[in-house]
């Protein structure tokens, strides 16, 4: 009697694989690469098996938005407020730094989805369960902006210019910083303070996990001082000259 073998099941599409599957794409060829067509070849269906899970290409990048903040570290149980929001902010930056395309995918996202909004909830509801008021709350929201995604735009990201360097001779690279010593002294100075030798804490660059929380805890000591002291922003618009 002849044996039927079997073929081997195919691993059943659905949201979930397409998102997951989407994200490890763009971690390989870059967000600006992918596509639905491309996509579908990872996956090895048609383009079309596709549109039963992801309506269109911004759905699909709001469920990548969603597979990004579900590597977030869910608030911790414990510590005080500082901390619990100290260590999401520093999850939230791993997460992105784990998928380099991702900030940018965030910040191009017009709505909310039910993931992005209880990660916001969350996050809030840490400061308000530390005694802050809704008022400070609110303000602090705004002060921290993109910083509770782990992410913030730096005034100087020389990350480009050391590749614009690489394509100059020294000696026109040399006379480039004597016009800018010249013209824009003190954004020079402050500039170059950034090129850190090999030895430094800091490493190459600004925008590295050093400066992150550096600005992260200054603002996190503002927003203790300010709830010790009963901050209100109707009193403070008061007390504005």
């Amino acid at each position: 009697m002849t044996e039927q073998i079997e073929a081997p099941r195919r691993t059943p599409l659905n949201r979930v694989r397409v998102l997951e599957a989407a994200v490890s794409l763009a971690d390989d060829v870059g967000i600006e690469s992918l596509s639905m067509r491309r996509l579908a070849q990872q996956l090895g269906v048609v383009p079309m098996a596709l549109y039963k899970h992801v309506a269109n290409k911004d759905e699909l990048l709001d469920g990548m938005v969603d597979v990004i903040v579900g590597e977030i570290d869910p608030p911790a149980r414990g510590p005080g407020w500082k901390d619990a929001v100290r260590l999401r902010i520093l999850s939230a930056r791993q997460a992105l730094l784990r998928h380099p395309w991702a900030r940018q995918v965030v910040e191009s996202r017009t709505s909310r989805s039910p993931a992005v909004l209880e990660y916001m909830d969350d996050f809030i509801g840490m400061f308000l369960a530390g005694g802050f008021s809704v008022d400070l709350t609110h303000h602090v929201m705004h002060a921290l902006g993109s910083r509770m995604w782990g992410f913030t735009q730096e005034l100087f990201d020389d990350a480009g210019s050391h590749e614009a360097e690489a394509d100059v001779t020294p000696e026109a690279q040399a006379a480039m910083f004597q016009e800018m010593s010249r013209r824009y002294p003190n954004i020079l100075q402050v500039a170059m303070a950034a090129r850190h030798d090999d030895r430094s804490v800091v490493g190459q660059g600004c925008d590295d996990q050093f400066e992150f929380e550096f600005a992260l805890d200054l603002l996190l000591d503002g927003f203790e001082r300010l709830q010790e002291q009963g901050w209100d922003s109707t009193q403070a618009k008061l007390g504005r000259p």
